[in-house]
């Protein structure tokens, strides 16, 4: 009696999306075979696709039917081959007889030209089933594409909801992803403290580990947390909800590219006004030193000085160092001199109330101008569509165009919805800016020495120098410029109120108010844009 190879496959190991599972394809085999009288040799299992040649099993049975001869009992053709070459080769083995004979429980087929031509055009018709199922799923990946629908597994911030078919915000983990972004723009961030950060919050790999730098790479530079997403080699734009703002995004990718090498995080300050003022003669950072003397009496007396690193080889710094008390007066007496007087405060906010009530009608202009552009860029999107359509464009030069205005259009669209908050959001930290500016003379005597650096960082940021025992400001003979100058780009309300301190000193204030609330109120509008 002739003996058979049992062979059953199936292309995954998900049950749901097989018509026969390994289990059913057995069990029937087994009694088809024990109705039949027929003996199984071996039993084959397989769990991979017949759309491709390589199989290792099948191969494996196929070689030893060729060397020593055999045959095969399987559930269908199908579950034999779905591409051509091993269809051919099966064909092939009848035609020279190594293979005897093949059965199938739900096929007809004997080796004779009528059953090799049935069983051709089952091998056929199962590539066919296969070649079309590929191409109606890619069509229906590029319909969804084209509505705006990603059509594979969301990134980590999304989930992908099975009950809409749609992708969704995770209100938790986007949280997260939003402020690995914030944090990362800031500068002070590697792309390894980024993953730490993601870790502590529970978003790791997939093995359970901090996701490698690579990983936290390719979160930051991907364009699908602002409403768009690569598909195909193109940028489209989606319906999913963004997470973080295209300006955002544009800043982390400007970070990527500054940052090429990752920096150390810098050490905490030993003393308190480290890392605030720089050397007068040299340069380098000023440092705390803490000192204990003891006296012969068994007295004991403890000191804080500040000195510079003296870090520089090419100078020989000659400055000498200079108590924390003494150091501290001079910051606070600093500190004092730029308090805002009472009158300025109160003209500055009787301005920013009417400007903001006038600001309405320019908004509506610029609202209205981008609305334009927007439009200008639609037709060009569409005229780009046609041209590539009609074969006057080439592939790749469609697709580099189309991304760039799509990247306009989004940042547009973001500076749209912006423009009211830039309008309007600068009233309140202006206010709250004013009240501070006021309040100068109480926080330069505060006795926290560690705030009150913090004070000072912020409004003369890194003017200070300290030389022969004194702190003083490094203005390089700027001064507040002329009321018809503007502030340079990126000037911070504290350095144009110090200017201001120092024009008053020749103009009146009523002279140059004006002035200074335009560019104090353009600094919060940028600010909390």
């Amino acid at each position: 009696m002739e003996k058979f190879f049992l062979y059953a496959r199936k292309s995954t190991d998900v049950e749901d999306k097989q018509v026969l599972s390994i289990e059913a394809q057995l069990t029937e085999l087994r009694e088809y075979a024990k109705r039949e009288n027929i003996i199984i040799s071996a039993e084959v299992v397989e769990k991979q696709s017949a759309k491709y040649i390589g199989r290792p099993l099948f191969n494996k049975m196929l070689d030893e039917i060729e060397k020593f001869g055999g045959n095969i009992l399987a559930w269908n053709p199908d579950r034999l081959a779905r591409n051509s070459v091993d269809g051919g080769r099966i064909i092939y083995l009848l035609d020279t007889e190594k293979l005897a004979s093949l059965k199938f429980p739900t096929f007809w087929c004997e080796n004779t030209p009528q059953g090799k031509f049935m069983l051709n055009m089952a091998f056929g018709q199962s590539k066919y089933y296969v070649d079309s199922l590929s191409e109606n799923t890619k069509r229906g990946l590029r319909q969804k594409v084209r509505n705006g629908e990603y059509p594979t597994l969301a990134p980590v911030g999304y989930i992908n909801d099975s009950r809409i078919k749609s992708v969704v915000v995770d209100k938790k983990k986007s949280k997260i992803i939003k402020q690995a972004f914030e944090l990362y723009v800031k500068g002070n961030q590697r792309l390894e403290d980024i993953a730490n950060f993601l870790a502590k919050k529970n978003i790791i790999s997939k093995n359970g580990k901090i996701i490698h730098k690579s990983r936290a790479t390719s979160i930051l530079s991907n364009p699908f947390y602002t409403g768009l997403f690569r598909y195909g080699g193109e940028i489209h734009e989606g319906k999913h909800e963004p997470i973080i703002s295209k300006k955002l995004f544009d800043e982390a990718q400007e970070m990527l590219i500054k940052r090429g090498k990752p920096e150390r995080k810098p050490k905490n300050d030993p003393q308190p006004f480290c890392g605030l003022i720089p050397c007068a003669s040299c340069g380098m950072m000023i440092t705390g030193e803490y000192k204990v003397k003891k006296q012969k009496n068994g007295n004991t007396h403890e000191y804080i000085y500040y000195h510079c690193t003296k870090k520089n080889k090419n100078v020989k710094c000659p400055e000498p160092c200079i108590h924390q008390e003494e150091l501290n007066n001079q910051l606070s007496s600093l500190i004092k001199k730029v308090s805002l007087p009472k009158d300025w405060a109160e003209e500055l906010l009787k301005m920013a109330e009417n400007y903001h009530k006038n600001s309405a009608q320019s908004l509506t202009a610029c609202v209205k101008e981008k609305e334009e552009k927007i439009q200008n860029i639609k037709i060009k999107l569409e005229r780009l569509l046609t041209g590539y359509l009609d074969q006057d464009i080439e592939k790749e030069i469609y697709r580099s165009e189309k991304s760039k205005l799509l990247f306009s259009k989004k940042s547009l669209e973001e500076e749209m919805t912006s423009l009211s908050h830039k309008q309007n959001a600068w009233l309140e930290p202006f206010q709250n800016w004013v009240k501070v500016a006021q309040g100068l003379d109480k926080i330069a005597f505060d006795t926290d020495l560690f705030a009150k650096k913090v004070v000072a960082k912020e409004i003369f940021g890194s003017n200070l120098l300290l030389g022969e025992k004194t702190v003083r400001t490094a203005e390089g003979g700027a001064g507040f410029r002329t009321q018809n100058s503007l502030a340079k780009t990126g000037e911070t309300a504290w350095a144009l109120l110090r200017n201001a301190h120092s024009l008053s000193s020749s103009k009146s204030f009523s002279s140059f108010k004006v002035h200074l609330f335009y560019q104090i109120r353009t600094y919060f509008q940028n600010k909390v844009s």
